[in-house]
C-alpha cells in the first residue's frame, strides 16, 4: 500500500471511530449516582420538581440518584394499574418497596383500643385488601395506627383489645410472608400508641412476625427522646425506620437531630431494612430537592 493511501484509509477509519464515540456518548443514559450505606426511602412528591409529576418518572429520578428503596403511604388508594406498573419499575430498577398504609379510617378512627366488633372488622378488612396491594408492588411491610385511646376503659383492657385484634390481622398476613408495622405518633395526645416501649409491649403480646414496631425518629424525639437507647432496648421487635429532623419534620440537618451518629448506630447494628424519608423538604423548588440529596449525602458519610 502507498504511504498516500495508508494516510487516508488511517483518517477516514479514525474519524469514523470518533463520530461513533461521540454519538455513543450523546446516546447515553444518565449514570446512577453512587449509593448509600443504608436503605433510604424517599416518596412521591419529594423530586417532583426535577423529575415532573409522574409517579413512574418519579422512581426512576430517585433510583438515578442512588437510592435503593421508596415508600408510598397512600400506595393503597391507588389505581391497580399505577399500582402494577410501580410495581415492574421498583423490579426493574432494583429497589425495595417499603411501608403503605393499612387503610381502617385515618389514625384516629375504628380504635381498636375499644375492642368494638365494627372497628375490628374494617382493620381485618384492609388487611386482607392489603395483602392483594403487596403482591403486586412486591410489599413486605405496611403501616398500622391502632386508633384513638378510648378514656372510658383501663389501659390493661385496651392493650388487651389491641393484642387480640392485631393477632387477628397478623393471621391474615403471616401466610404471606407480610409483616404489619405499628407505629407510635406524637399528633395527637388522644392517640393510643404513644412510645417505643409500649409499641414494644404489644408486639410481645401479639408474639407474631407479621406484627412488628415502625420507629418514626421524628416522633420518638417528641414523645421520649433518649433516641439510641429506647432503639436499643425494643430493637428486637424494630423492623422499619422512618425519618424527621425535629422540629419541623424536614430532613436530616435542618434540626437537632444527630442523625450522622443514628445512622451510624444503626449500621453498626447490622441494619439491612428500610428508612422510609416520612418528611417535607425545608427549601421550595430544585434548590429544595438537591438540598435533601446532599443532606442524605452529608448524614451517611459515617464510614
Amino acid at each position: 500500500m502507498k504511504r498516500r493511501s495508508f494516510i487516508q484509509k488511517t483518517a477516514l477509519t479514525t474519524g469514523a471511530i470518533s463520530m461513533t464515540g461521540s454519538l455513543a456518548f450523546s446516546n447515553s443514559k444518565e449514570v446512577t449516582k453512587p449509593g448509600f450505606n443504608l436503605k433510604y426511602a424517599p416518596h412521591l412528591g419529594m423530586f417532583k420538581e426535577h423529575a415532573g409529576k409522574d409517579p413512574i418518572d418519579q422512581i426512576n429520578f430517585m433510583a438515578d440518584q442512588g437510592f435503593t428503596a421508596f415508600e408510598d403511604n397512600g400506595m393503597m388508594k391507588r389505581d391497580v394499574s399505577l399500582q402494577t406498573k410501580m410495581g415492574e419499575t421498583l423490579a426493574k430498577r432494583n429497589m425495595t418497596m417499603g411501608v403503605f398504609v393499612v387503610e381502617k379510617g385515618g389514625n384516629m378512627a375504628n380504635t381498636l383500643a375499644a375492642g368494638k366488633k365494627e372497628h375490628i372488622d374494617i382493620f381485618l378488612d384492609g388487611c386482607k385488601k392489603a395483602v392483594e396491594v403487596a403482591k403486586r408492588v412486591n410489599a413486605k411491610w405496611m403501616t398500622v395506627v391502632p386508633g384513638g385511646y378510648q378514656r372510658n376503659l383501663p389501659i390493661g383492657i385496651q392493650n388487651a383489645n389491641v393484642i387480640e385484634a392485631l393477632r387477628r390481622g397478623a393471621e391474615i398476613l403471616e401466610p404471606h410472608g407480610l409483616a404489619m408495622v405499628l407505629e407510635p405518633l406524637s399528633d395527637s395526645p388522644d392517640l393510643y400508641l404513644q412510645t417505643s416501649e409500649q409499641t414494644y409491649l404489644i408486639c410481645k403480646g401479639v408474639n407474631s412476625p407479621s406484627c412488628k414496631i415502625l420507629y418514626d425518629i421524628y416522633h420518638m424525639q417528641k414523645n421520649e427522646g433518649n433516641l439510641i437507647h429506647n432503639m436499643d432496648l425494643t430493637w428486637e421487635e424494630i423492623a422499619y425506620i422512618q425519618i424527621g429532623d425535629n422540629p419541623g419534620r424536614k430532613e436530616p440537618t435542618t434540626g437537632e437531630i444527630n442523625y450522622r451518629n443514628i445512622f451510624k448506630w444503626i449500621h453498626e447494628k447490622g441494619f439491612e431494612g428500610i428508612l422510609g424519608m416520612e418528611h417535607g423538604n425545608s427549601q421550595q423548588g430544585k434548590t429544595g430537592e438537591q438540598a435533601v440529596i446532599d443532606a442524605y449525602r452529608k448524614v451517611d458519610g459515617f464510614m
